[in-house]
């Protein structure tokens, strides 16, 4: 079942890469009390992802930050080191928090895993965003078109915000 407005975001642990190595951090510590925007992308480094999705949500963090959130956040189901590097290579340090779910086990328990193994993939996330207020979701949307970033890019958050 896919996660939908109004439900409570299942307990999780990822992985994040800080200047003193690899952290850990659930979803209480991420989303308790706070309002964050969180993106959702099949792969780091990936087309789609690198060129078209991660790079709005950059452009638009301050002005996403001036609606409200406390924080924006990607996830992807890879490890923490190539989220790191992601993070580095983007320019995104300190402004968005990159998650690994190298097991996909959050994607999964959100109902938001693709199995992408036809492109060599294998099991990834689906292209989504959401608004979550103090761990319980508010605004989801999922992107119906692959290779593209439109409903679940920064743009539809601010709408949304």
């Amino acid at each position: 079942m896919t996660i939908s407005v109004g439900d409570k975001l299942p307990e999780a642990t990822f992985k994040t890469m800080t200047e003193d190595g690899a952290k850990s951090l659930t979803t209480a510590d991420i989303f308790a009390g706070k309002k964050v925007v969180l993106f959702g992308v099949p792969g780091a480094f990936t087309p789609t992802c690198s060129n078209n999705h991660l790079p709005g949500y950059l452009e638009n963090h301050d002005a996403i930050l001036a609606r409200g959130a406390d924080t924006i956040a990607v996830v992807a189901v890879n490890d923490h080191h190539v989220m790191g590097a992601w993070a580095r290579f983007t320019g995104g340090e300190g402004k968005i928090l990159y998650l690994a779910d190298g097991n996909a086990q959050f994607i999964k328990s959100l109902g938001l895993d693709a199995d992408m193994s036809g492109g060599g993939m294998g099991l990834r996330s689906k292209r989504f965003s959401m608004i979550v207020d103090d761990e319980r979701v508010t605004t989801i949307n999922l992107e119906g078109t692959p290779g593209q970033a439109v409903e679940s890019g920064a743009a539809r958050i601010l709408e949304q915000l």
